[in-house]
């Protein structure tokens, strides 16, 4: 009998020890899960059920409407001009500010001196207040004090207002979301840079690759296709979210030449008040980048070369 009772003991001290490191890992986890439940989990489920809704900021009680909202939506000429700024601009911004952010970290990775240096002053957009940023951005695009049109005026050209124009206000964002968008993109292309093993170089060398352009085509450019890929995917999920310097330069003007998807729902669930509307350009939004992301990721990854 006391053989077996000992037996029993040490079969079931695993059992006891698996089961307390399950209790202090679920403790552990327990404010994360709480955050995520509190902060992601349930405001996402009440922007669903809102969607549905024509709740408006304020009011004691609301009413289902179905598809309403979505059909409203699909009507909306605000809407569609917002999704068809929105498309434009991440067309100009995404693809630019990539391939600048690897240019620039090509040639910092390619010089002996100052790289911390300019690495510091292309990243510093990134690190900067936008709202102070894009105050110094309203006075050097002012069409009578700022210093580009002041600039272009001393070499015999009208400048343009940048910002109040619409057949610029939306380049002129492009070109902040550019500058803000390629030093984040080149401190990622230089971490990737720096992770590529100088061996492989040699061997290209010793197989008779000489001219820059072909290191960078047959070394450099394949073996940076993970972050390649991440850095596209990123800059496109920043471009799609852009926000701040519209409200803060040009609030979709002028005739809503510059509204964006983002700020028309801003404008709906807090201006007007109809938060069920805005809850559903929300959901379609979140549902677009998505979409977006699967198949560029799916597109993407193909290419990529996993070294």
């Amino acid at each position: 009998m006391a053989e077996a009772a000992t037996i029993a003991q040490t079969r079931a001290a695993p059992a006891r020890r698996h089961a307390g490191e399950t209790a202090v890992a679920w403790l552990l986890a327990a404010p994360a899960t709480l955050a995520y439940v509190a902060m992601i989990l349930v405001p996402s489920l009440a922007l669903v059920v809102l969607a549905f809704t024509d709740y408006e900021l304020g009011a004691p009680g609301f009413r289902w409407v179905g598809l309403g909202n979505f059909t409203e939506l699909m009507a909306d000429r605000g809407f569609l001009r917002s999704v068809a700024n929105t498309a434009l601009y991440v067309l100009f911004v995404a693809p630019v500010s990539v391939a600048l952010g690897l240019a620039i970290a090509l040639l910092i990775e390619g010089g002996r001196r100052g790289r911390a240096l300019f690495r510091a002053l292309f990243f510093l957009p990134v690190v900067s207040l936008t709202v102070a940023m894009a105050t110094a951005w309203s006075y050097i695009l002012h069409p009578t004090i700022g210093p580009l049109n002041a600039l272009l005026r001393a070499v015999g050209i009208d400048g343009a207002n940048w910002l109040g124009d619409s057949g610029t206000v939306l380049l002129s964002l492009g070109l902040i979301g550019i500058w803000e968008n390629a030093g984040f993109n080149l401190v990622l292309f230089l971490a990737g840079l720096t992770a590529i093993p100088r061996d492989l170089y040699a061997a290209a060398e010793m197989d008779g690759v000489k001219s820059a352009w072909d290191r960078f085509v047959t070394v450099t450019w394949p073996m940076l296709g993970p972050t390649t890929l991440f850095v596209v995917i990123i800059t496109t999920v920043r471009a799609i979210r852009v926000f701040d310097t519209v409200a803060t330069l040009t609030q979709g003007g002028p005739n809503k030449a510059s509204e964006v998807i983002l700020f028309t729902m801003y404008t709906e669930g807090f201006s007007f008040f109809r938060m069920g509307y805005s809850a559903a350009i929300t959901l379609l939004f979140l549902v677009a980048v998505t979409v977006l992301m699967l198949v560029q990721n799916r597109l993407i990854d193909r290419r990529v070369h996993y070294g």
